[in-house]
């Protein structure tokens, strides 16, 4: 049993971890205890003592010491007390704010079942979870709230999620309904976000708490390139090998908010859940509300044991189950190859060297569709461009797959430009405010995916074309967030609700698509990574990471995204240098030992290369098929922080399940003059197994390895000449058992 019950006291255990919490004597619920996993007891004393402090209001006159703003609580409300910001805030009928929600019952379920209109987490390989749902009615308004905990053992994972139920007569609306809260007892941790922009996501920032708010969100319509969902909690001394930490993050891909407030205790509150700004919801008679779901995981073996044990549970739990194992393809994507500036034989030529060199699938991106010969134009028309293709999408197909090739198409589906044929039919489809004029985004516009004709519309369009052309995958791209947020088909007093109703449209049109055209892969795209987060990796299992390919910042990049995800959610590409986003110049070797450690694809024209970079395309693709499983099954560890120091050295390394392969790499961005030693300390062998490195005769046991570590040789041994540089340079490691 994972959840066990006694008197009022809720136990809930992971194989490492344990979440207490209980019903306090006013009927709320109150958190005791969540960590390393301890012994089950009939009650916890010591987690529910309780001292008076002064000028604080009580519960009652005869329990001066029930304090609600110095308890830690389970999903709190505001205006009884604590004046900590609340997971949820109501407006009653007559206009109260004020909420009691008080316990009601308990239910047990087996197993995890999926919500319906979300993205959500399930246990469809009876994995040992089980489902705590805890009732607790407010009498005054007769709402019911309910609080689901499901409980993942074996990756010490709780998701949490709430439902709102008006069982009431009248209409009340919902200010704020956030999917988690977390009291914890001190707040002496480090708070790791994951910040940046377009072109340099997902940068790590650590900082120590500090008292007050802090907080990351958006209010983009999307979960953001500059901020992230997840986010981690991790003691001042945790590293990547040791100490405790928590991991928080949303399934959720539009406004949110991940906040963490000290008190004047030096107490901390974690929520995590919709971003309250911009958010309202009418809750009329007989309706419900259902927040997204928010995981949670807490480790004391460090924040490569966080990464490993969330990235797992995704895996297993969260990524649809047909793609999750599978082996994703090798790809070459012809965007900045040839940008618009194509035809069908160009594509084919591209696409028949890609076969040669063992690339396993083409993909044709932006400029295939309408009129489109630059950006300005025939976003929603998705009708084949006959000046360009003039035989149709399904003859190139056809040639694609002639060549024992797979075929995948790029769209834009909830974007729409003024110059379309869309917008001349529906210009009421258009998100845009009553006389307010539009701001227009990479000069187009946004689609009302509120507007259920929008969605359905979309879904024609989509689904044609998947048959025509017997698509094999889908780039689902957004490139631009929204403005001038409403819809035509809300009513004023519902138009807060158009963020989330927009999510929920685009969720629709996701699960319509993968549940008719099951074969097809997605791979969500948001500019690259502006909407990398659980809620899209639900229906898509991966996402291009970020529009900038350049190696050194794709370093970054790849290795602040892992703290969060798992390397098969990372698309990584190898594009052509100059790079088109840092102008930089780095080896194609380096490109690769950098794209590796993802889904690898190409992006560039390889009818253009030259026959050397053709003969190391063709091994870099084989020797990723050779490690492909490691690369995107393998438990993978973060070795040396590329934004520690002087940011000049990063590394990593994959291992297989039973540690007897495994696969790291060291990157060093600028040579250095009479550098001193550097060795490469491995992890996750096995410390008595005897093991033999790529290229090197020396027979090394797994403790030798992460221990006493491997000499990286310095790079500069000879002066080189002016066509070469030893800057940007990376060396791979292949490691493997011997008996």
């Amino acid at each position: 049993m994972s959840i066990l019950v006694k008197e009022h006291q809720f136990h809930l255990q992971t194989d490492h971890t344990s979440y207490i919490f209980h019903v306090m004597a006013n009927g709320e619920l109150g958190q005791l205890y969540y960590g390393q996993r301890i012994h089950d007891q009939p009650a916890f004393p010591e987690l529910t003592v309780r001292e008076e402090h002064g000028a604080i209001p009580a519960w009652r006159l005869d329990q001066p010491d029930f304090q609600p703003e110095t308890l830690k609580q389970e999903f709190a409300s505001l205006g009884k007390g604590d004046y900590r910001d609340p997971a949820f805030q109501i407006t009653g009928p007559d206009g109260s704010r004020i909420s009691e929600f008080r316990y009601q019952d308990y239910r047990i379920i087996p197993g995890k079942q999926r919500l319906t209109e979300l993205p959500s987490t399930f246990d469809d390989s009876d994995d040992d979870a089980q489902t705590l749902v805890i009732t607790l009615v407010d009498a005054v308004t007769n709402l019911t709230l309910t609080l689901n905990y499901a409980v993942f053992p074996h990756q010490d994972v709780i998701v949490r999620s709430a439902q709102f139920t008006n069982q009431g007569q009248q209409t009340v609306t919902l200010n704020r309904a956030l999917s988690l809260q977390l009291d914890l007892p001190d707040a002496n941790y480090d708070l790791l976000q994951f910040s940046g922009s377009w072109a340099r996501e997902r940068h790590l920032v650590r900082q120590p708490l500090r008292s007050g708010i802090q907080s990351v969100g958006s209010l983009r319509g999307a979960s953001s390139h500059q901020q992230n969902p997840f986010i981690a909690l991790a003691r001042p001394d945790t590293n990547e090998d040791q100490g405790a930490a928590f991991g928080f993050n949303l399934v959720y891909s539009g406004n949110f908010l991940d906040q963490v407030e000290v008190d004047a205790f030096d107490t901390a509150r974690v929520l995590t859940g919709i971003n309250p700004t911009e958010f309202g919801w009418q809750l009329a008679a007989g309706q419900h509300f259902q927040t997204p779901e928010a995981v949670l995981s807490y480790t004391s073996a460090g924040l490569n044991q966080l990464s490993q044990q969330m990235g797992t549970f995704y895996q297993h739990h969260l990524v649809n189950p047909r793609f999750a194992q599978q082996p994703r393809p090798v790809l070459i994507n012809n965007w900045e190859g040839t940008y618009f500036d194509f035809d069908e034989d160009k594509l084919t030529a591209i696409a028949r060297e890609a076969k040669q060199l063992g690339i396993e699938m083409f993909v044709l991106d932006d400029g295939w569709f309408g009129h489109r010969d630059d950006d300005t134009t025939s976003l929603g028309d998705w009708d084949v461009y006959a000046a360009k293709l003039p035989n149709g999408i399904a003859h190139l197909a056809d040639r694609i797959h002639g060549l024992d090739l797979q075929f995948g198409l790029w769209f834009e589906p909830e974007m729409i430009s003024i110059d379309s044929d869309l917008y001349r039919a529906h210009p009421d489809w258009t998100v845009v405010a009553p006389q307010r004029e539009m701001t227009p985004g990479r000069n187009q516009f946004v689609l009302d995916m509120a507007n259920p004709a929008v969605v359905d519309y979309l879904y024609g369009k989509i689904s044609k074309l998947i048959k025509e052309a017997h698509l094999d995958y889908i780039k689902w791209d957004m490139n631009r967030n929204i403005t001038e947020s409403f819809s035509d088909t809300l009513p004023a007093e519902r138009q807060a609700e158009f963020a989330h109703r927009y999510m929920l449209g685009v969720y629709q049109l996701y699960a319509r698509l993968t549940t008719d055209y099951p074969h097809v892969l997605f791979e969500s795209c948001a500019s690259g990574g502006g909407r990398f987060d659980l809620g899209m990796m639900y229906y898509a299992p991966q996402a291009w990471t970020s529009d900038d390919t350049d190696a050194v910042e794709r370093l970054r990049i790849q290795y602040g995204t892992s703290y969060g995800y798992p390397l098969a959610m990372m698309g990584a590409h190898v594009s052509a240098v100059p790079n088109d986003q840092t102008g930089r110049i780095t080896p194609l070797e380096t490109r690769a030992a950098v794209a590796y450690f993802g889904d690898l694809g190409y992006e560039l024209d390889v009818t253009k290369c030259s026959a050397e970079e053709k003969a190391a395309i063709k091994a870099q693709v084989a020797f990723y098929k050779a490690h492909r499983e490691l690369f995107q099954q393998g438990t993978f560890y973060r070795l040396d922080n590329p934004f520690a120091g002087d940011g000049n050295v990063g590394s990593w390394q994959v291992v297989s399940d039973d540690g007897r392969h495994a696969v790291a790499a060291r990157y060093q961005i600028l040579n250095q003059p009479n550098p001193a030693y550097h060795r490469l300390y491995l992890r996750g062998l096995q410390p008595d197994q005897r093991y033999q490195v790529a290229g090197d005769d020396h027979v090394y046991f797994g403790d030798e390895l992460m221990h006493a570590g491997l000499f990286v040789p310095h790079l500069l041994g000879t002066t080189q000449g002016v066509e070469a540089s030893t800057d940007f340079s990376a060396r791979v490691f292949v490691i493997d058992a011997i008996d």
